[in-house]
């Protein structure tokens, strides 16, 4: 799976440790930061949902402080649905029923092993369709 990985100055370190680990074995292009020096989030978010809604890659991952930014930002793109995500169980319904596209974490809320298991789920899990399709059209 090609997947769009892309963070603010906050979310890098939990990015490095994410591309060595969890996502060592997908084909990732990494969009940024790449240090701690601050960045706009909207601009890394953009970059990463367009990337997403160009069908460039399959999927997008965003991290900030709290993923709240990352979300609102990247939702502001046609055809990205975006999920921030404390835990896995809402990482699998955002893709069962809602069939998220981005899913934005928050460094400073989730550790390096939570965010490892939200990341699993979310890729493992697909899109259920049938009456979430219908509702999923609705959004945009």
């Amino acid at each position: 799976m090609k997947i769009a990985i892309g963070s603010d100055h906050h979310g890098v370190a939990l990015k490095r440790s994410l591309l060595s680990s969890v996502l060592a074995c997908h084909d990732v292009a990494d969009l940024g930061t790449h240090s701690e020096d601050p960045v706009d989030y909207p601009d890394v978010a953009r970059q990463v949902a367009e990337a997403v809604a160009r069908g460039t890659v399959e999927r997008g991952i965003l991290i900030c402080g709290t993923g709240i930014g990352m979300a609102m930002a990247a939702g502001r793109v046609a055809g990205v649905r975006a999920a921030r995500c404390t835990e896995p169980y809402s990482a699998e319904m955002s893709r069962r029923h809602n069939d998220a596209n981005v899913l934005c974490l928050g460094a400073e809320v989730v550790g390096t092993w939570m965010a490892e298991r939200i990341i699993t789920a979310w890729l493992e899990i697909p899109f259920e369709g049938g009456r979430h399709a219908r509702r999923v059209a609705k959004i945009g």
